[in-house]
């Protein structure tokens, strides 16, 4: 019989639902599908190529058969099932942050550094969703002028918090909508008509855990151990896609006009910028989106070599679901 064998560890979360459909959308050649999630979710059901699938909780024995495991259940269960998994024969692809810092295991996303999948040692990590957006659009900007310093500021969708955070953003407009009180139950503060700077928890330097992902994985990425990264997050209250305003500097100067050419010849990478027609990426429009959208591209009025854009992802497509995919596609390959 032809095909893989799959299985997708957090199967009902955002992440794994998303997985789910993208399997089927690129046709993914899936033989038999293994449905895992927590113990409240076990013997519901999920529909995959018009098939209803048990789904299961991990136990001894569940990797068994399984060619590639999808993990995106958290960074606790993949350091607890994924060697579990690779012990049985499986691959993983993990979406958490579990290994994705191990030297030993490639952090890959396939439009950039594909090459780095043949190290693998049964597991390939999916960098952060955030990193993954910022990032499509500094590898042609490196490969033009070589990068020095990128400056990062993140706007980020609840839904990269999960279920809880769109339910909270959803919720709390309702409420002031009939003129309630908005109480913050996930979040730290109201996140309804409000911005939130704290991603993550702090650490000693001032920086979030979320920020600190950023700045060490683009350097993974790119291979640019020494890359200066400056990075702020930010909660903002839109349901789906990540906006990140970047301010690039490159050794040699990269003008707009051939970011613009570099940008568009990028596979997975959309050039939305026309400021004439109030034309850029915004996240109403690139919700659903395969590509990352890159506008608002103008040099910087301070620094000789600089330049400033604007990048906007889908961060369940490209951001996690999609990425862990296309790796997928690469390991069959």
């Amino acid at each position: 019989m032809n095909g893989v064998r799959v299985a997708v560890v957090g199967v009902t979360g955002a992440v794994g639902q998303t997985t789910l459909r993208i399997l089927e959308e690129r046709k993914f050649p899936v033989r038999e599908l293994r449905a895992f999630a927590s113990e409240r979710s076990v013997g519901k059901t999920v529909t995959f190529q018009g098939e209803r699938v048990r789904v299961e909780k991990v136990a001894p024995g569940a990797f068994t058969g399984v060619d590639i495991a999808f993990f995106s259940a958290g960074s606790a269960q993949s350091r607890e099932y994924a060697p579990q998994a690779v012990k049985a024969g499986a691959v993983v692809v993990d979406k958490s942050s579990a290994f994705r810092m191990d030297p030993t295991v490639p952090l890959v996303v396939p439009e950039i550094n594909a090459h780095a999948v043949k190290g693998h040692r049964g597991i390939v990590a999916c960098p952060n969703c955030t990193t993954i957006v910022t990032v499509m659009p500094l590898k042609p900007l490196h490969d033009a002028g070589r990068l020095r310093r990128v400056i990062a500021t993140s706007f980020q969708a609840v839904s990269g918090a999960g279920v809880n955070g769109v339910e909270e953003l959803r919720s709390q407009t309702l409420a002031w909508a009939r003129g309630e009180a908005l109480t913050p139950k996930y979040f730290l503060h109201q996140i309804a008509f409000n911005v939130i700077p704290h991603i993550d928890t702090f650490g000693e330097s001032g920086y979030t855990g979320e920020e600190m992902k950023l700045v060490h994985e683009v350097r993974k990425i790119l291979e640019l151990p020494d890359l200066a990264v400056s990075p702020t997050t930010v909660r903002v209250p839109v349901f789906t896609a990540h906006s990140i305003a970047v301010n690039a500097e490159t050794a040699s100067k990269v003008s707009a006009a051939s970011a613009r050419e570099a940008f568009a010849r990028f596979p997975g990478l959309r050039l939305w910028d026309d400021p004439a027609d109030n034309r850029y990426p915004m996240p109403v429009a690139v919700e659903g989106q395969d590509d990352c959208f890159v506008g608002r591209i103008r040099e910087d009025l301070s620094l000789a070599n600089g330049l400033n854009f604007w990048v906007v992802g889908d961060q369940l497509r490209k951001g996690a679901a999609l990425n862990g995919v296309q790796i997928a596609e690469l390991l069959i390959r």
